[in-house]
């Protein structure tokens, strides 16, 4: 362990992580366990499974000496298309520790982006879900790149109970490739979005155990799920850093799934995102599901309207604590806390986080309420996008990280989302955020989602247009279209209001519930 050590240095503010010369991230995540005697302590639940920190750490070995047996080499990639269980954590922490990187990617891809991402990583091995497989065969035929190593998990999962339980982590140190994850990419192809070893444990100190306040007594459940870098955290790094219990489903996400999750594993940490919870709420219209083991509820993703806020706090009693996240500084960077919030804004900068926002020349911007590109600096930032060195240049200006996030900052120094930058319209000459439209929109009693897009005018003019999903279609039609123009126009600035109306069943969301305003764009 003496080779793995983490120190936190408590004489500096904000505190800095020391890292051993030697360092395995494996080590300090899962190995740790066992030395301050939580072997025993259950590490893992799901429905038909429990593991102990002890079951887990010989699985990770066992993965991790099988990895190798195989051929795949440290430093080459494992790409995992793998369902949320336990040994999707045991295979990737197995990898890691062998020195092999692995890469899980989204599970709810389309055969032609697997293709895509199978050429584009290289990897030496490929591991994927039965369930998966009629996406991803003929992805692997379709591939240019054809892995040495192609592996049903199942499969998996059966053979490395022959190997050994024992394994000498690789000689890493902090700085070196350790995982990767894919960009969402939503304008243009994935990108391989590379992070070290201290990744994570900065992450975690920071945000989880520092910001969020989790604990070793708390059971955590998350509905994002793990390929993605938000539900990496909440359900695998977050809780395994302070010795927690996690509580995993692989079923889709839904209000009745995440009822039932609750009620049956008790969590005292709940992570949604901000398009559940409204469909939570409206659920709780007419039913009452057991929320009474909550502590403390988080959201990111997408910021969170101050409505939906209230109303869970008045129906539950419990916070939401919104933050602003990404995949290249791997979780929240800029976050409120139990201690210090305030509804409608993502919060202040995570403590080990510099936060600056620029103008369109990259110079800093310091009056309160000027929208800017969010800039940050911290120690969980990737090192590079993978093959892509354009848009590294573009992204990591040395140690800051740009963000692409449009905010601006109150004279209280609480951060407001003001959209992506390719979400944002001038109207009239004059900056507007579909955000901000769409809070307003929320807020009306017979709304219960809402996007807001640029569409041009009659004179080529950029103009608001909004999508509305009602509580009830019934409801649709042009008295309710009035409505919404009267409700935006007595809460926001006059030249704010949507021009036109489209009421539609949903909204296009990717796998983790954010919505995809360049669809609704494309569409016209």
């Amino acid at each position: 362990m003496k080779n793995n050590i983490v120190q936190i240095d408590q004489t500096v503010e904000p505190n800095r992580l020391n890292f051993a010369p030697q360092f395995n991230v494996a080590v300090a995540f899962i190995d740790r366990h066992l030395v301050e005697g939580r072997g025993e302590k259950t590490a893992i639940r799901t429905v038909d499974e429990e593991w102990s920190y002890k079951a887990l750490c010989e699985s990770v070995n066992r993965y991790g000496n099988y990895l190798l047996s195989l051929g795949i080499k440290p430093g080459e990639r494992l790409m995992m298309v793998v369902r949320d269980c336990p040994d999707f954590i045991a295979m990737f922490f197995g990898a890691i520790k062998a020195g092999i990187i692995p890469a899980p990617v989204n599970t709810l891809l389309r055969t032609d982006d697997y293709s895509y991402l199978i050429t584009d990583s290289e990897c030496t091995g490929f591991v994927y879900s039965t369930q998966f497989s009629e996406t991803l065969e003929p992805a692997l035929v379709a591939s240019s790149h054809k892995p040495t190593h192609v592996i049903i998990a199942e499969d998996l999962a059966q053979s490395v109970k022959g190997a050994s339980d024992v394994l000498e982590a690789a000689p890493t140190t902090h700085m070196d490739d350790c995982f990767w994850l894919y960009s969402s990419g939503s304008t243009g192809n994935p990108k391989g979005v590379v992070h070290p070893h201290r990744s994570m444990v900065c992450t975690s100190e920071r945000f989880a155990k520092n910001t969020a306040g989790l604990r070793e007594d708390d059971t955590v459940f998350s509905v994002s799920k793990l390929f993605h870098s938000y539900g990496f955290g909440n359900a695998m790094t977050f809780p395994l850093w302070v010795g927690a219990t996690i509580a995993l489903s692989d079923e889709k996400v839904t209000p009745a799934m995440s009822f039932g999750m609750i009620e049956k594993f008790r969590p005292t940490v709940f992570f949604g995102v901000p398009t559940l919870y409204a469909q939570q709420l409206r659920v709780m219209e007419t039913e009452e599901p057991d929320l009474s083991s909550l502590r403390i509820c988080i959201s990111a993703g997408e910021a969170l309207p101050g409505d939906v806020f209230r109303r869970w706090k008045e129906q539950t009693g419990t916070l939401i604590i919104d933050g602003l996240g990404s995949t290249e500084n791997l979780h929240i960077f800029i976050s409120n806390r139990p201690d210090d919030y305030k509804f409608g804004t993502s919060g202040k900068p995570v403590s080990g986080y510099e936060i600056k926002l620029v103008d369109d020349d990259e110079n800093e911007i310091t009056d309160p309420d000027v929208i800017g590109t969010v800039w940050a600096k911290g120690e969980s930032s990737a090192r590079l996008y993978w093959n892509n060195p354009e848009k590294t240049a573009a992204t990591m200006k040395g140690e800051w990280l740009n963000t692409g996030d449009m905010y601006y900052r109150d004279a209280e120094g609480y951060y407001h989302n003001a959209g992506r930058g390719d979400d944002m319209m001038k109207v009239g000459g004059l900056w507007c955020s579909p955000f901000e439209i769409e809070a307003r929109l929320i807020e009306h009693p017979k709304v219960l989602e809402a996007a807001v897009v640029a569409h041009a005018d009659d004179d080529g003019l950029l103009k608001p247009a909004a999508y509305v999903v009602l509580n009830d279609v019934a409801d649709t039609g042009d008295e309710m279209e009035q409505a919404l123009v009267a409700h935006c126009r007595e809460g926001l600035a006059h030249y704010k209001y949507p021009r036109w109306f489209h009421f539609v069943d949903d909204l296009p969301k990717t796998a983790t519930g954010k919505i995809q305003r360049f669809k609704l764009r494309e569409a016209g």
